[in-house]
């Protein structure tokens, strides 16, 4: 198993999906995320195989990983009578998965869902049948890579409980993995810093943790079980240094990529607090 800590960050595609691979790289990072298109629409993206394939090989390179991360509007509990409705979500995330498969990446980021003003049930039923048709003639590599959700929007999402069950209740749980994100966790109540073996024996008991493929390393300008998502810099927020420095110690957490979703540097990239982080972890 490898035991170092993969740092990285959310990075931009301008210049393409090999220019943000190399950018990825310049600022010391062992993995990064990306928009596979634009990450305000669901508009679907030719994809550029040459490009994509370079990006791939630059990591192949490089011994990076990568992950993408679906559009905003994408909302896996979408019905068929909702615009944009279930329809649309499955072909953006056909499209996000094809691009994330040319660029060589683990998956697709993709939040739970929400259920806006649908009973719980028929909102977990929405959930299921989108990620059943998206992943009926999926035959990639690149998994739907579920991510907990801090409850801003709502209950829904919060949960390690949710997100297995949905895994076990789909017919495809073997293209599904899970992103946990700690600032979300911390605000939906889910992992107290103070009592991490908690949050891990809980992950064990449910089978979360061997199917956990990518982390978003966020510290929180809000205080625990606020339910209010807004990440602060790393070691700089609500959660602190110890506490995210114990979870990605932690044996499931170790070797998979840990994404800094926080505000870039004055040099406009993560380079500063991706070193801050590794220096977490020197003899």
């Amino acid at each position: 198993m490898n035991t170092k800590p993969r740092i990285g960050a959310h990075v931009s595609i301008r210049g393409g999906y090999a220019q943000a691979a190399r950018a990825a790289w310049k600022a010391g990072a062992g993995c990064f995320q990306y928009f596979p298109k634009n990450p305000r629409s669901l508009q679907l993206k030719a994809v550029d195989l040459r490009d994509a394939g370079e990006c791939a090989s630059v990591c192949r390179e490089r011994g990076m990983l990568s992950v993408a991360h679906t559009p905003y509007p994408t909302n896996l509990a979408a019905g068929d009578t909702d615009e944009p409705g279930r329809a649309v979500m499955v072909r953006s995330l056909l499209n996000d998965l094809e691009i994330a498969e040319g660029c060589g990446s683990l998956g697709v980021v993709v939040h739970f869902g929400h259920f806006q003003k649908l009973p719980p049930l028929q909102g977990y039923q929405n959930i299921i049948q989108c990620i059943n048709e998206t992943l009926l003639s999926w035959t990639g590599t690149a998994k739907l890579l579920i991510e907990n959700q801090a409850g801003n929007g709502g209950f829904e999402g919060t949960t390690l409980e949710e997100l297995v069950k949905i895994r076990e209740l789909s017919r495809y749980p073997e293209k599904i993995g899970f992103c946990f994100d700690t600032c979300h966790a911390f605000a939906a109540g889910v992992w107290n810093p103070e009592r991490s073996g908690d949050l891990l024996e809980v992950g064990f008991r449910l089978d979360y943790w061997p199917h956990l493929a990518a982390v978003h390393l966020n510290d929180s300008r809000h205080s625990f079980a606020s339910k209010r998502d807004r990440h602060a810099g790393i070691g700089r927020g609500l959660v602190g240094e110890k506490g995210l420095k114990e979870l990605l110690a932690s044996e499931p957490f170790l070797g998979k990529p840990a994404i800094l979703e926080t505000e870039k540097g004055a040099d406009g990239t993560h380079k500063d607090e991706i070193a801050a982080v590794l220096s977490w972890f020197e003899a």
